[in-house]
């Protein structure tokens, strides 16, 4: 086997561990502050240390995992103050990026998206459920956008936020859970309408309700870490 063969079996490697730990911290499964050790990565991958620091150099990049210099990688953690900083980008990005979008999305894509939003508010107070219709509600309506770096921005900002999305959409009572169905709905709407300006208007108070919502609830950015 060549030097090369070798350096893309180890990327492919890389890239799969990277996906699966992406996954685990979305989900939930690492909260914010747990170790990532290298060598239980290795064996739970059945892979050599090479792809396992290439995941961990790319989930850094992400901002996903924090990398301490010769004392080893922590999913990161956020502050109030940056999950805030986060929010506010997302509020101006993702319409501008939507507004990219909107105009290339089929009839079909539009139709996919409200099917989604009607199973969304089917699921009730199951949390994973809703995050995982959820997220792929909002990104599928960004993906006909042809944009050269501002789609990779709002995934990698999705990202950060996402346990602290969790903890906080796990509090919700009934009332917050019907808001955020509505206001899927009438982006749809607006969608369907081909009023793409009103489709950001939208979303962007979508955004910011859950910036301000997050902003009261301190104790999702002050629990201990599971390491």
């Amino acid at each position: 086997m060549s030097g090369s063969d070798i350096r893309s079996r180890d990327g492919d490697a890389g890239a799969r561990i990277a996906d699966q730990v992406r996954e685990g911290i979305v989900r939930g499964i690492f909260p914010p502050g747990t170790r990532i050790r290298q060598e239980d990565l290795a064996e739970q991958f059945g892979a050599s240390r090479v792809p396992v620091r290439e995941a961990i150099r790319q989930l850094e990049y992400e901002g996903l995992i924090t990398v301490v210099p010769n004392a080893g990688a922590w999913v990161a953690r956020l502050t109030l103050a940056e999950c805030e900083e986060i929010y506010r980008m997302r509020e101006r990005l993702e319409p501008l990026l939507l507004g990219y979008s909107a105009p290339l999305l089929t009839g079909e894509a539009i139709a996919e998206l409200d099917a989604l939003a009607t199973r969304i508010s089917e699921v009730g107070a199951d949390t994973d459920a809703f995050l995982q219709l959820d997220a792929e509600f909002h990104l599928r309506s960004y993906r006909a956008a042809r944009t050269a770096h501002l789609g990779e921005l709002v995934g990698r900002l999705w990202n950060a936020t996402a346990p602290y999305r969790r903890a906080y959409v796990s509090s919700w009572a009934e009332e917050s859970r019907r808001i955020a169905h509505e206001e899927h709905h009438l982006i749809v709407a607006a969608l369907q309408d081909g009023d793409t300006e009103e489709a950001e208007r939208v979303l962007a108070g979508h955004i910011r309700r859950t910036r301000r919502q997050l902003a009261r609830s301190p104790e999702i950015f002050a629990s201990d870490p599971l390491t």
